[in-house]
């Protein structure tokens, strides 16, 4: 019987807390858009860039984005690694 002196206090704290926990989600607008991070999933990911690579260059792009000169002697099947040497 005297298990009940212990747990009644703690259930009751534990449910005050969980109370807590659910009023304070409400008010910092957890369950404001519940909708739209599901429908995320169905857009292309063009749509949604991230800030790490809407940074990088595109292939073929110097770092400052302007479109890089193609060499006209430069061939794709140049078996070397590092180009010409």
């Amino acid at each position: 019987m005297t298990i009940v002196l212990v747990l009644l206090p703690l259930t009751l704290l534990l449910v005050g807390i969980a109370v807590w926990a659910f009023f304070w989600a409400v008010g910092d607008g957890q369950f404001d858009d519940m909708d739209s991070p599901a429908y995320r999933i169905l857009l292309d990911d063009d749509d949604w860039s991230t800030g790490a690579d809407s940074s990088a260059p595109a292939d073929g792009d110097d770092a400052d984005g302007r479109q890089a000169e193609h060499d006209p002697e430069d061939t794709e099947d140049d078996p070397s690694p590092g180009g010409r040497q």
